[in-house]
């Protein structure tokens, strides 16, 4: 058991939030019971992830996507309004942290993908050094990089060739950050891989010979919250449980 203060003074200091400019609110998002016992880790804050944390009995969820993002008007209405409902009803506590827990360098979403597919980065580029790039190692084709990516994620990415060079540094960022192709290119990199592409990737890809791979937004950071809350619960004697719900994105 760890007083739920104590989790969060725990999780500021590994994950460093106050570094980002992030798209919201870093940390404790809605605030539950003062002592925790059990954590359960999830990709986003969604209603049925709610739900199967409070029937597997927890008293704390850690997501990578929470619940308020810039922009939204703040009234607690509709689809909102019930997953902070159910929340504050079941006194769990909600953290959420969205770039600190892409951005760790042993923990985060971007060094547990690139552990997935045996990369490991040398250099950081982009915005707030989020994007990571690092030798290529054995996988010297694309192909080779496509069978990897699709055995490890379960699905297969969707490619855009490059010039057919040999693969010898790759980048990487999880999620959405198909922006970040022209950096990785910069960086020097003969392919890249996120989550997601938007049009004017292909052209790109085709245009300066690097490689494109888009290998969806919730399978490419399915690997921070479970390592990151795996690591709270093994430092503070607490249980922890990975909940997957599925997301086609």
């Amino acid at each position: 058991m760890a007083a739920r203060a104590e989790v969060e003074a725990f999780l500021q200091q590994l994950l460093a939030p106050e570094r980002f400019k992030d798209y919201g609110p870093n940390g404790l998002q809605v605030e539950g019971r003062a002592e925790i016992h059990k954590v359960v880790s999830g990709v986003t804050a969604s209603l049925a992830l709610i739900d199967a944390a409070v029937d597997a009995n927890a008293d704390m969820i850690l997501v990578h996507h929470g619940l308020f993002w810039r922009g939204q008007d703040g009234r607690l209405t509709g689809w909102l309004k019930a997953r902070v409902e159910r929340l504050i009803c079941a006194g769990v506590s909600l953290f959420a942290y969205h770039l600190p827990l892409d951005a760790h360098a042993e923990l985060g979403n971007n060094a547990r993908f690139g552990a997935e597919l045996g990369l490991r980065a040398d250099a950081r580029f982009g915005e707030q050094d989020l994007g990571f790039i690092g030798p290529a190692g054995g996988l010297m084709t694309l192909g080779g990089l496509h069978e990897r990516v699709t055995r490890s994620l379960g699905r297969a990415p969707t490619a855009v060739p490059g010039d057919g060079r040999p693969l010898r540094r790759v980048a990487w960022c999880t999620g959405g950050a198909q922006g970040y192709f022209e950096a990785a290119i910069a960086a020097g990199a003969d392919v890249f891989l996120t989550g997601e592409i938007s049009e004017p990737q292909a052209h790109l890809a085709r245009e300066t010979g690097v490689a494109f791979l888009a290998c969806g937004h919730h399978a490419t950071e399915r690997f921070g919250a479970p390592a990151v809350a795996s690591h709270l619960a093994e430092s503070l004697g607490l249980a922890h449980e990975f909940i997957e719900i599925d997301n086609p994105a």
